[in-house]
């Protein structure tokens, strides 16, 4: 077996996994059109996770390459992009007329933005931190968002106000220059570099499973504003 085959061979596993992100998105574009939302939303967390799958299986294969990177950032615009800027117009912002798609739209072109400088700044296939909040993160604040307050039946008119604003800001953060630390490989190393995110992705996990989700929405607010809080500390500092 040639090297050439072998590199094929390995990274079937990891585009396996991409192709199911962007699946996941285009079936959850399908069912917010049908107004499932929550489905819909949650099949975004699914993309989501095979999302950080295919990135934790290109390492250990030992099978990054450019091929991989824009496969992935495709899929994200699907599944990360599109899909959870048409969820929130469905769900709240269609009845802000132009206003809403604006808004909705925003979000979309902000998460292409976000790609397509990552990819044109990416120095080797791994970072340590990313400028700007990720799509992937930014998409699960929206999801998030729909499925609690869904559940609650909180999504008043006065919670559309609330709506416009969290879609803007986080749009404006995934374009923006703050930093946001990577997740944690998988290894103990990579573990102890980052002990504060890794006790934080236990604790969200934990939560998921005693609270059925009910709690994520907030637990994404609290990673957002912690990539806040420390770019207004690094100013201070400087």
């Amino acid at each position: 077996m040639n090297a050439e085959y072998s590199h094929r061979i390995r990274r079937i596993l990891p585009n396996t996994l991409t192709f199911g992100n962007m699946l996941c998105g285009f079936y959850s574009v399908i069912l917010s059109y049908q107004h499932e939302f929550i489905t819909a939303a949650w099949l975004i967390a699914i993309a989501a996770v095979c999302d950080a799958l295919d990135g934790i299986a290109a390492r250990l294969t030992k099978s990054p390459s450019q091929f991989g990177i824009e496969l992935d950032s495709l899929a994200d615009v699907v599944s990360f992009g599109f899909a959870p800027a048409f969820l929130i117009y469905l769900v709240q912002l269609k009845d802000y007329g132009i206003w809403g798609l604006i808004i909705s739209g925003l979000f979309l072109m902000a998460g292409g933005f976000r790609l397509a400088r990552f990819n044109a700044e990416l120095v080797g296939y791994s970072k340590e931190q990313f400028k700007g909040l990720p799509i992937p993160t930014g998409a699960l604040t929206i999801a998030s968002y729909v499925i609690m307050f869904l559940h609650g039946d909180y999504l008043s008119i006065t919670m559309q106000w609330y709506t416009m604003v969290l879609v803007i800001g986080v749009a404006y953060l995934m374009a923006s220059h703050v930093k946001y630390d990577a997740l944690p490989n998988p290894n103990r190393e990579s573990i102890k570099k980052k002990p504060l995110v890794s006790l934080f992705i236990l604790v969200a996990a934990v939560l998921f499973l005693l609270y059925q989700g009910a709690v994520l929405f907030y637990l994404f607010l609290i990673f957002i504003m912690y990539g806040i809080v420390n770019q207004i500390l690094g100013f201070i500092k400087k």
